[in-house]
């Protein structure tokens, strides 16, 4: 008879050869609820000495896994308050289309995200603006010199139900 040892993995193997533990995923998580805690209170939080604490956070920012640390902003206290989706639909799908079109929705003012998507649209874009005139303003003079447009449909959200930059680790 055969004895297996069954062990619980101490690591997750990620596709882009990354490892991380759940000391690291403590920390990922930790960080994704508040960024400015200093590494003294991280430490504590993930059992760790500071410095050793710290090592792990630069090691996750050298190995990509985090892109960086924000202040999230309040939109509505800055003057852009209302937010628009907007699904474009190109005229062509080349990929001379695609990144003339994708070169040039990078410096539409206020657009948060541009996404390739599948179904009805080539493109979702999300778009942070003060208000409706300022919207019309944005669309007659930049959303329609965007290369390669054939269509563009507007979804003017009304309330925001949920908006987060967390996601499960």
């Amino acid at each position: 008879m055969c004895a297996t040892k069954k062990s619980t993995p101490k690591a997750v193997a990620r596709p882009d050869g990354a490892d991380i533990d759940r000391v690291d995923r403590a920390i990922l998580r930790a960080l994704q609820r508040d960024a400015s805690i200093s590494n003294v209170a991280l430490a504590a939080k993930v059992n760790l000495s500071a410095p050793a604490c710290l090592r792990r956070v630069e090691r996750l920012k050298e190995m990509g896994l985090i892109r960086g640390i924000v202040a999230l902003l309040a939109p509505k206290a800055l003057n852009a308050g209302m937010l628009v989706m907007i699904g474009v639909v190109l005229d062509r799908s080349t990929p001379d289309s695609f990144d003339a079109f994708e070169q040039a929705a990078q410096k539409v003012s206020g657009c948060m995200e541009c996404h390739v998507v599948t179904g009805e649209f080539d493109y979702i874009m999300l778009i942070r603006t003060r208000d409706s005139d300022t919207f019309n303003r944005l669309h007659a003079e930049q959303l329609l010199y965007l290369p390669g447009v054939r269509q563009i449909r507007t979804f003017v959200v009304l309330k925001e139900i949920l908006s987060t930059t967390s996601f499960p680790i």
